[in-house]
Parts: structure tokens; sequence; C-alpha cells
């Protein structure tokens, strides 16, 4: 590292035109680099959905999911395929490897599909690769003052979707909600019985009626012709005239009328709605989008009559308050940084040199990025956030090493700076290399993970290398020119520091034993501590869900949704309220299935605003639905989510899974934080089986007549003002018992009789919600339970795991929150062995000896019991991002450690190793409690405010790296030294009885 010190001493002028270039360069890519949310990445899952209207949970299962499942099978690199089958749809979820090429995946799957056939009026299945780019850039509610009509949903399509797609930028742009408008033919049941007319026969009688197609192409007249055959209905009038049989219209046994197909509701803020949802391509600048978005809404309303349209969210918001905080954190870093070195070296000079260092680092950090390729992102300000702390410290150690020796009377000029650089460039250079090393195994991890942790691992790699490259240059070569004739006050050394570091070291097993108390207890603290899901505090989103029994009105079920949007829409700590409840073919493109008496609430939230007062009071609100099952649950974009735990029983007999769940339902059900125990299983609904009598009639012609009879069909389409609309055909029969079934008229043998007298039927009741794992069905049980109980919970679960007994066949497997974290804290531990290795290895290399470095690793233990203690006094819950922070300790930590050693390391050539450490000792205590308050200061507006939705700095990261830098700076500066000479003991014993000696030979 000298060469790039005397480098800069020979070229200065080039030296001073590269910090130009990098202040330049840093700033146009800067402009240059693309603003967005999330780093692009691609999940590992394939969600497959196919909606079936009036087809039950078994009939979907058998007729869809499980053909589905099949066709799944043979796709390379498939790991599971999960299923959720219910009424009226199925979702199939194909999970992948991690190296598996999803592109191809997506091919091979829609392939095999081809081949599937499904029964008629399914939907086509929906196949979804998640990918981050499918976040929206934007969501727009669009509202009409006189209310969804026809005309205003047409207004919607044709031009406020354009609109909003032709912004630059924009990829495309979709409704959710959209009511599309279609013909009803009604038929009227009594009307057909007088007149002797089966539904069948007005099924066959509209469809193909509007029909274009090509026949053929033959030569006519000499010439090459086309010959087309076509149907055209144009308008209503026209369909109501068609004859159904002699002196019979359409009109004459039904009533065609037009309406908005809509099912289910879709309301925002207590209105009807639609929202809008724009995409980003790819390379694009989110804010600026998002702003120009935000032109196109306010334009639209004013150009488009009674038009209410609002961004009701935008992640560009969240990028620009990412990057507002990087820059805050940026600016109280090096106003911590000036303030720390102010009060340790009094002098604006070596304060100034030292703060040069951060928009030097930033500017070539930012340039790295644009060269990788890599965005602006959530991601990236985080990196920088967590690194601003470590920009000063190399510097800090330079500049204080200059310091020093000026202090001493050595002559400032270019050979006692490149001298004072040396002595400490070793320490710096492995100091940043561990640092590095810690995030390395971030950005190596597998799968989509490493989409979303490389740029976070590259940004804090580029910024601690950039820092590491102005301290061992810039700063030598400013110190320089800027010290020369500066007058410095005289250095103190720290008496008392280095009479409490004798004492210790002649009475290591006091300071030792203090030491392992302390980190025996830590231990014991943290497996006392509750281990929970994220923090409601920091959340942007709640999401409210309210769902009934299956058998449950739907009439009921919109009257309660409504009931409980009014309450969400008058609490204060709500921005916005997007309230949904059935099954579209717009959510079913996405993804978004489930039960059709299930009703979400997508709660906005103010900034600022009290998440946890708002979920508290949202709570309360259960009592009014008992009926219910009803959750509320903070969402964060890196974080959070559902804090339900779910126990799965997979086996071959339904019956066995059904005690077998019984027998969970009662064990778990009193367990300590347990709010609510179910069971899919319980989600039954009546189910009448009619067995139809073979000699009478075929099952397939009944089961087609009820069909038509019960459920909307779709016969067509008819030219409406120009455009074409589908034509559904239902009936005014809606039976309320069983005999209203038994008297249905069928068609059967040529005659029309009661479907009674053709078969018989069977009450049961079915499940209406079923689950597959690889084709085998499992009963799952769900837990709602306090969050902060998570970890005590999840011990009571392992408990009865182990005391009940299952019958043959029969397995249990936990998941859900519990899953969740138990896979976070082992992919943790994982990822901080490695780093610890990486280090170990690193300083093995730099000092070329085991012992040196194996007495650093001790500042390790001491930073745990700094960490435990930290979130013991703020009472914070042990979560991901804690978890992150002590990652990030062992690379911080070492680094005070690295440079009281490497100090011992250099005197121990003319001085024996008590005397090396007791010189080291008084050397760097400065430098090591300067660059640990400047980063403990640089984190602490962290821990005073909400972190930005989709940062993984949090309060939780800043105080595991607060307590545990803190405690560990002032138990390194006694302990390490007490360790180092312990795994020297003969040495250094030897060392002092000859010292002894030779005092005794001089007296």
């Amino acid at each position: 590292m000298t060469w790039f010190t005397k480098w800069s001493f020979k070229n200065k002028a080039a030296m001073w035109l590269l910090v130009v270039l990098t202040l330049v360069i840093g700033t146009v890519s800067y402009m240059k680099l693309p603003l967005e949310f999330f780093p692009e990445a691609e999940l590992k899952q394939i969600t497959i959905t196919t909606m079936g209207q009036g087809y039950d949970a078994s009939a979907m299962l058998n007729s869809v999911t499980k053909p589905v499942e099949k066709a799944a099978e043979s796709i390379e690199g498939k790991s599971e395929v999960l299923s959720t089958t219910g009424n009226g749809f199925s979702k199939v979820d194909v999970l992948f490897d991690a190296k598996t090429d999803m592109s191809k995946a997506k091919a091979g799957l829609n392939e095999a599909l081809a081949d599937v056939k499904l029964p008629a009026g399914m939907s086509k299945p929906y196949v979804l690769l998640l990918k981050s780019s499918m976040i929206p850039v934007s969501q727009v509610s669009v509202a009409f003052e006189d209310g969804m009509t026809k005309e205003n949903t047409e207004a919607i399509k044709e031009k406020v979707v354009p609109a909003l797609e032709k912004v630059k930028g924009a990829a495309g742009a979709s409704m959710i909600g959209n009511s599309s408008t279609q013909v009803s033919v009604q038929l009227d049941q009594k009307k057909l019985a007088e007149k002797g007319i089966p539904v069948h026969a007005v099924m066959n009688l509209l469809q193909g009626k509007n029909y274009t197609a090509a026949v053929s192409e033959e030569t006519l007249d000499g010439k090459a012709s086309n010959i087309k055959v076509v149907g055209q209905i144009d308008g209503i009038s026209e369909l109501e005239k068609l004859s159904v049989v002699p002196n019979v219209q359409l009109k004459d046994i039904a009533s065609v009328k037009t309406d908005n197909g809509s099912a289910g509701i879709t309301r925002i803020n207590g209105e009807e709605a639609i929202l809008v949802r724009v995409m980003k391509e790819g390379g694009y600048n989110s804010v600026t989008i998002g702003k120009d978005i935000e032109k196109t809404v306010s334009d639209l309303n004013k150009e488009v009559d009674g038009l209410k349209a609002e961004v009701v969210w935008s992640n560009s918001d969240q990028v620009v308050t990412s990057l507002n905080s990087m820059l805050k954190e940026v600016g109280l870093g090096a106003l911590f940084a000036t303030l720390v070195i102010l009060l340790f070296l009094r002098n604006l000079r070596t304060t100034f040199i030292t703060i040069v260092s951060i928009p030097l680092s930033l500017g070539l950090t930012v340039f790295l990025l644009w060269q990788s390729g890599i965005t602006l992102n959530v991601m990236t300000l985080g990196g920088v956030a967590v690194a601003v702390g470590r920009l000063v410290d190399d510097s800090i150690v330079v500049i204080e090493s200059i310091f020093r020796k000026a202090q001493k009377g050595i002559k400032l000029n270019r050979e006692m700076v490149t001298n004072a650089t040396k002595e400490v460039s070793g320490a710096i250079t492995s100091s940043t290399l561990t640092t590095v090393a810690v995030f390395l195994p971030l950005g190596i991890v597998s799968g989509s993970l490493q989409d979303f942790l490389l740029p976070f691992a590259l940004t804090v790699t580029y910024a601690l290398l950039s820092s590491l490259l102005v301290a061992i240059t810039v700063v030598p070569v400013m110190s320089a020119a800027l010290l020369k004739n500066e007058k410095l006050p005289e250095q103190k050394e720290p008496v008392r520091y280095v009479k409490l570091l004798a004492w210790s070291l002649n009475h290591k097993w006091v300071a030792l034993t203090v030491a392992i108390v302390l980190f025996v207890g830590s231990i014991g603290l943290f497996s006392a501590m509750p281990q929970g899901a994220m923090n409601a505090s920091d959340a942007s989103l709640v999401d409210v869900n309210m769902k009934y029994p299956a058998g449950t009105p739907i009439s009921e079920v919109q009257e309660k949704a409504l009931q409980l949007e009014s309450f969400l829409v008058k609490q204060k700590e709500a921005k916005t309220v997007l309230t949904m409840q059935g099954n579209s073919e717009d959510g079913a493109k996405y993804g978004q299935v489930g039960s059709e008496t299930e009703v979400t609430y997508s709660v906005i939230m103010e900034k600022g605003s009290d998440v946890q007062h708002f979920i508290d009071e949202v709570k309360k609100e259960k009592s009014r639905y008992s009926d219910a099952d009803f959750s509320v649950t903070a969402i964060s974009m890196t974080g959070g989510g559902s804090s339900d735990v779910t126990v799965d029983l997979a086996g071959a007999n339904i019956e066995d899974l059904n005690i077998a769940a019984n027998k969970v339902l009662d064990k778990v059900k009193d367990i300590d934080g347990v709010e609510k125990v179910s069971s899919n299983q319980e989600e039954t609904k009546p189910s009448y089986e009619i067995k139809v009598n073979p000699s009478s009639a075929t099952a397939q012609e009944v089961a087609g007549q009820l069909q038509m009879l019960l459920n909307p069909m779709p016969i067509g389409t008819v030219n409406l003002d120009g455009k074409e609309a589908n034509v559904v055909m239902e009936t005014d029969f809606k039976p309320s018992s069983q005999r209203d079934l038994e008297n249905i008229m069928v068609s059967a043998g040529g005659k029309v009789i009661p479907m009674s007298q053709v078969a018989t039927f069977v009450k049961t009741e079915e499940a209406s919600m079923l689950f597959q794992r690889d084709g085998e069905q499992y009963v799952r049980v769900t837990l709602q339970i306090d969050p902060d109980k998570l970890s005590a919970i999840k011990k009571d679960i392992e408990k009865v795991k182990t005391q009940l007994e299952l019958p043959d066949g029969v397995e249990m497997n936990v998941g859900g929150a519990t899953e969740t974290q138990e896979k976070e804290n082992a992919d943790m531990m994982t990822t901080m062995l490695a780093s610890i290795g990486l280090v170990y290895l690193i300083m093995v290399l730099t000092f070329k000896t085991l012992r040196a470095p194996l007495a650093i690793l001790f500042s390790l233990p001491l930073a745990a019991v700094g960490a435990v203690l930290g979130l013991l006094i703020t009472k914070t819950t042990v979560e991901t991002t804690a978890m992150i922070g002590g990652l990030m300790l062992i690379g911080i930590v070492v680094t005070n450690a690295i440079v009281l050693i490497e100090r011992v390391k250099q005197n121990e050539k003319s001085m024996t190793i008590r005397e090396s450490l007791l010189e080291a000792g008084a050397a760097r205590m400065r430098p090591i409690l300067m660059t640990a308050i400047a980063t403990v200061c640089a984190m602490l507006p962290l821990v005073f405010k909400s972190a930005d939705m989709g940062s993984i700095v949090s309060k939780g990261l800043a105080i595991v790296v607060i307590g545990g830098l803190t405690v560990s700076t002032l138990l390194t500066l006694v302990i390490i030294p007490v360790v180092y000479e312990l795994l020297h003991f003969r040495k250094s014993k030897r060392q002092r009885k000859v010292a002894e000696q030779n005092r005794g030979i001089v007296a």
C-alpha cells in the first residue's frame, strides 16, 4: 500500500486531476443512474391460476388442479408443487431450484398446459412468473362523481388507461375491479315452462349466432376468392327479436339488458372505483415516471368530466424518501465525524482533510455502481447508509498517525507523512478487507435472494474500498500540504488507561472472568428475549382480512365488508383504504384468487402515523364480526407480513388427517399467545350430490342442463355501438331448498320431467378449501398469534409435536411465521460463520500467524454483550434487521482490534510483548475511540426515526451496532491485550524474566 502513497506524492498534479474527475464523474453517474424501488429480480416461482364459476372445490381439484399439477411434473428444475383449490378457483404454485432458468421453465410450463383439456366454463390458466418488476410504479384510483356507469367505465378504458400507458417509461397499465360491459339474457322460468321450452334449447339457439369464419379459398369467375360465413347481431333490439320456436321470440321468454358484469367489490376510500396499476420498463427512472404519472392524472381530472383520479400509491415516493434519508445520513455522518475529530485533535485543517474522504468515496462508489449496471434502489441506498459511518474511519487512522508524529516534534514533510501512513496502512487495509469479507457472503447467496442482496453487498464493498484508497492517497498529500506550518496542540498520554491495562495484564484471570461472565450472561439474556416478526411501528401498509364461513351468503359478506370499510376510512392514521371482495379474471392474472367469502383491505398509512395504535383499534372491532376470521397484519416490503403459524398435516388418508387435525387443535388452543386456532377442514360448505339413474338419463346431460340453469353461461357476443360485448345467459331461478332442486325440469329421454324422477339427492359437508403438496392432500391448522411471543409459542408447539400420537402415515410440519424465522436465523448464522471464516483467513494472511488473528476474534463475543444489552435496554424485539446488524458488527468490531494488534506486531521488533502491548494501547487508544464514536454517532439518527419502507436499515440494526461497538470498544482496549499475551504466555513470561534479571544486574 506504500506504493500508492509514494505515487501520489510523485504525481500530485495527476492525483488532483483524478480527485476532480472523481467528483465530476460521480455527479454525472448519479444523474444517469436509474432510480427504482427494488433491484430487478426473478423469484423462483411460477403461479398458475384458473377460474371456474359454479364448480365446487372438489370439482376444481379433480378437473383443474390435478391436471395442472401433472403437467408441472415434467418441468426441469421443479423442486415443489403447492396448490390451493377452492370454490370456483384453482391456484398452483410451482417452486424451482435456485439455478433454474425461469424463462425456459415458464415456456416449458406453457407448452405442457397447452395439452391440458379443461371442462366447459373454465377460464384459461393464467401463468404468472413472479418478478420484482411486477411491483407497480404507481397505483391510480379512478372514480366518477356519478358512479361507475357503463359510459364511465368506457371512459377509463379509452381515455385514462391509454394516457397512462403513453407516459415515457411505462410498460403498461392494467385495470383492477374492471367491470366490463356485457349483455345479460335472463330467462323467465315460468314462461319457459308455459311454452314447454327447455333451457338448453335456448342455449343452442343463441350460440353461434354472432360468428364469423373463413371456410375456404376457391377460384370463382377466374379469380382466387375467400369464402367466409358471417353471422352478426347488431344491438339488443335484434337480439330480442330472435325466434326461439315458431311464434315465440327471445323477448317473450327473457329480459335482455346490459350490465357491467361486476363480480365482487372494488372500492377505494368508501367509493366504488377502479384501480389502475402502472408498470415500469427496465432502465427508466422511477421518480421521473412517478412525477409524469402525477401530471398525467392531474391533466385527466381537468379534461374528463366528473373524473376523480388520484395516485394512491407510488413507489417513487419511497425511492425519494430513501434517497433523502441517505443524504441525511451522509450529512449527519460528516457532521459527527467533524465534531469527533475536532474534539480529539482540536484542529480545523485535520478535520477538513478527513471529511474530504466522504464525497470522494461516494463519488467513486456511484461511478462503480453505474459501471456495474446497478441502479439506485432501496438496497443500494441502504448500503450507503450502512457504509457512511465507516467512510471516515481509515482517514481518521491515517490523519491521527500523522498528527501524532507531528505532536512529538517530528518535522512534517513528505518522508514523515509517508512513514506515518505506512505504519497504519497494513492495519487499515486488513480492517477494510475484513469488513468487506463480512458482506461478501451476502452477495453470493443462491437463488433470487442474490438479486436483492448483491447490490447491497457491492455498494458497501465499493464504498469501503474507495474510502481505503482515499485514505492512503489523498489524505497523506493533503496533510503534507495543509499541516506543514500548522501549530499543533500538545499530545497528552492516556496515563490512567495505561495503568488499567498494566493491572489487567498482571491480573489476567480477573479481566477474563469478567469478560466470560458478561458473555455467558448475554447468551442467557438473548435466549430469553422475545424473537418476533417485524415491528408494526415501521410499516407503511396494513392488511386487514375478514373471512366468513364458506356457506355465508355473499350479500351478507358484502354488507359486513362495507360496514368495516366505513370504520377504516374514518381512522386518522389511514391515508387510503382499498377494499376488495370476490374473484375476477383481472386478479387471477396476478395470482390473486381466494374464497368468495373473504374480504381484504389494503390500508396505506399516513406518513409518521402510529401504526400500532391503528392496528390495536382495528382489532377491537373483531367482536362486531364474531362469525368471521379476522386478522390485521403490518406489511413491509422487506419484512413483516403475516405472523400466523401454520401446522400442516400430510398423509394419504383424509380421515386420518382430520383426526390428527382435531388433536392438534385441542392441544394448541390453550398455548399462551395463541389468539385463535382454525383448520381448513372446518371451512365446510353444504354439498348436494345428485346421483343420476343411468337407465333414466346420463349424468353429463343432466349436469350440462343444471350448469345452464344455475350459472351465468357465456353464449357469444353482440355488436353494441360498434364494439363487441359478451352475451351471458342466466335464469331467474334461485333455489332455496332441496325441494326446489328436485322440482327442476330437465330434458331426459325426449321428455321434460322433474329431476327427482331421474336422480336421488345426498346432502354432505365438504371442505371449501383443499391444499396439496406434490400431489398429496394435507390439512392446515392456522394459529393467529401475538407476534411478540413468536419464539415462546414456537417452543410450546415443538413440545406439543413431541407429545402428540399421530395416526400412522401422518406427518406434521410447523410452518408460517416460525418456519420463516427459523430459516432466516439459520441463513444468518450460516452467513455469520462464513464471514468469520473469511475474516480470520484475511487476518492470517495479513499477520502471517494464527495466534494474533485468534486474539482479535475475541472481540466478537465482547460485541455480542453490547448488542444484547442494547436490545434489552431499548426493549427491541430480535428480528431480521437486528440480525443484519449483528453481521455488520463482525466486520466493524474487529477493526479496532486489528488497529491495536497491528501496532503490537510492529513494536515487537524492538520491545517485549508486555512493552509492545502497553505502548500500542497508549498509541492506538485515540484512533480507536475516534473511529468508534464516529460510527456510533452516524447510527444514532436511525434509533430515533422510523425505517423507510423497503429499507433494511432500521432501529433494530442501529441498536445492535451501537450497543455492540460501544461495549466492544471499551473491552477491546483491555481484554484483547490480555488474550494476546495469554496466547504468547511462555514467550512473554521469558521476556519479563530476562528484563527483571537485566534490571537486577544494572542495579
